[in-house]
């Protein structure tokens, strides 16, 4: 007997055949069985008319950050609703474990910084009662509504070996062997593989550098041999060269760390923009060094624009523009004393505008930004304006006429930075570009920067202007690009296609209405800390290990995903793949 069936889909099965008309039944969690309409003659529990919708594999976020939002919400919100039901986590070198007691008060610090989550949300929605990976792992087992895979955190494994000294030091003989063997026991626990970042935006809670960006090149290529030791592995790396465009000594790192361990090596996140033409091709220089080395990078995308907010009274990526760090740092009242100042502003655009600040430039444009949300009768009727149009009214200048506006809410004023790369030749550099062997959807972040973005629904937004908008490429292709290519990348056991013996991993959708509604601000985690949500538009069901998990964009409450873990639920990818 069947446990479920599903009849009359449309079924686009992962791997970017045509679709085709099918009812396909579930059984103890695997699809068993997929024939032609009304030929399935097995009795069954259950049945659902999906006549007009699509069935597809549940799509697969390769860059998330659920590794602590899991504990206080085991449905992975918003991803699942979004039809996600494989997330991976601990990307970026943070993790959660390997965990000493008495890191836990500098590791929820750094999350809350480096990741942008609520301080107050990992104090009171964690019971951090780990230490090794496994523990780590077995908090999990059974208790989340989606399967989620974890990498290994470099800063986790400096720091536990470390110490303070992980912060500026290097490893003697001693602790590299230490490290080593620590990155083993997590291995050998079901970790998929090593994540680390040297990228200059990443600051701990002290403000300072994190761990893996003080290691050398011979310690990270000593931890990707390691990684190569185990089965079903990857490894997720960051350069300071990942926003824009690499250096030669990145290109040459990431290649030969991929190399070493003859596993892929994915990096987030490949911006596209026609008006910098150069990026893409400069970034993809690392696949073709990996190519020669014996390696394969693989730069991960986003298909949507992910706006990310700011304020000039929080921690935001205003701060890493050159000279603004140390404004922005102080005091309210003496941050907008100094914001007010007109020689003040002058040099800060000057700096925001020059070759220093980097891919920060592109915030620059303070003109295209929208007003958020206000707090002041002096602010109302400004949210959702542009300021170009409210200085114009002012007979002012952009900047100006911002700083004025946040003054007046002491700081608090949401300020959304419109992409400047919405125009229709960047969208056709990223059609062409997302044809490259080595990239792949991805890069949503969910779980991290809670309340200033959302990535989460990339899945629902690309769907729906696939089908319905720009219609980039078809949606045999586009449900490929978010199921089977991720699937096959990381290895996954059964998983990312429709076909008999696969875990029923499943979205039903609405292909007339599949979208992601706005981002809107939610006070739902622990604490009452806000963040960012979003709507899933025309989901009707999405099942993880043939259990749904959620119905017309509400969850169920059933919580049958599976940690999964190296080896067990992976297989080794070649490099040659």
């Amino acid at each position: 007997m069947l446990d479920h069936l599903i009849e009359g889909a449309t079924v686009v099965d992962g791997t970017g055949a045509p679709s085709y008309i099918a009812d396909v039944g579930i059984r103890d969690g695997r699809i068993a069985s997929i024939a032609e309409p009304g030929g399935t003659t097995e009795s069954t529990r259950s049945r659902q008319d999906a006549n007009g919708l699509v069935l597809t594999p549940g799509f697969v976020d390769l860059h998330t950050h659920y590794d602590a939002q899991l504990f206080w919400d085991p449905f992975a919100t918003p991803s699942m609703n979004h039809g996600v039901t494989t997330v991976v986590g601990g990307n970026c070198g943070f993790t959660l474990a390997p965990l000493r007691p008495q890191d836990g008060d500098y590791t929820r610090r750094m999350m809350s910084k480096v990741e942008g989550m609520s301080l107050k949300a990992l104090e009171d929605g964690v019971d951090w009662r780990w230490a090794s990976f496994a523990e780590f792992l077995g908090g999990l087992d059974g208790r989340i509504a989606v399967n989620a895979g974890f990498m290994v955190g470099h800063c986790a494994l400096r720091r536990h070996v470390m110490g303070a000294d992980a912060i500026g030091g290097q490893p003697t003989a001693r602790q590299m062997e230490e490290m080593l063997w620590l990155f083993h026991e997590s291995m050998d626990a079901g970790a998929w593989g090593l994540s680390t970042t040297q990228s200059s935006t990443h600051t701990d809670g002290d403000g300072k550098p994190v761990a893996s960006r003080h290691a050398r090149p011979e310690e990270l290529l000593a931890l990707s041999r390691a990684v190569g030791e185990h089965e079903g592995t990857q490894i997720e790396a960051i350069v300071a060269g990942c926003l824009d465009q690499f250096a030669d000594e990145e290109i040459e790192l990431l290649a030969a760390m991929s190399a070493a361990a003859g596993r892929p090596l994915n990096w987030n996140v490949l911006t596209i923009d026609a008006a910098v033409p150069e990026r893409v091709p400069r970034q993809l220089l690392a696949s073709e060094a990996a190519r020669k080395a014996g390696g394969r990078v693989v730069a991960l995308t986003m298909p949507i624009l992910t706006p990310m907010n700011m304020s000039l009274g929080t921690f935001c990526a205003l701060n890493l523009i050159p000279g603004w760090g140390e404004i922005l740092a102080l005091p309210v009242d003496a941050r907008i004393a100094r914001l007010k100042d007109p020689a003040v502003r002058a040099e800060m655009l000057r700096r925001a505008n020059s070759p220093e600040a980097g891919v920060f430039r592109r915030l620059a444009d303070f003109g295209r930004y929208v007003i958020g949300d206000t707090y002041s009768e002096e602010n109302a009727g400004l949210t959702g304006r542009r300021v170009s149009d409210i200085a114009a009214e002012r007979g002012q200048e952009p900047f100006p006429t911002l700083v004025d506006i946040c003054a007046n809410d002491r700081l608090r004023t949401v300020l959304w930075p419109m992409p400047t790369d919405n125009d229709p030749a960047s969208w056709e550099l990223r059609r062409r570009t997302w044809e490259h062997e080595d990239v792949m959807l991805g890069g949503s972040d969910a779980g991290a920067h809670l309340d200033r973005m959302c990535g989460a629904p990339y899945t629902t937004r690309f769907l729906g202007d696939c089908l319905r908008g720009r219609k980039l490429v078809g949606l045999e292709r586009a449900v490929r690009m978010l199921t089977g290519d991720p699937a096959r990348l990381y290895g996954l056991r059964q998983r990312g296609r429709i076909a008999e013996g696969y875990f029923a991993d499943l979205v039903l959708f609405d292909p007339e209405r599949i979208e992601a509604g706005p981002a809107t601000l939610v006070h739902d985690l622990p604490g009452d800390s806000p963040r960012l949500d979003s709507k899933a538009l025309g989901v009707v069901s999405v099942r993880v290990n043939g259990v749904q998990t959620i119905h017309d964009d509400v969850v169920t409450g059933a919580v049958p995903g599976t940690v999964l873990r190296s080896g067990r639920d992976t297989e080794t990818v070649s490099t040659r793949s």
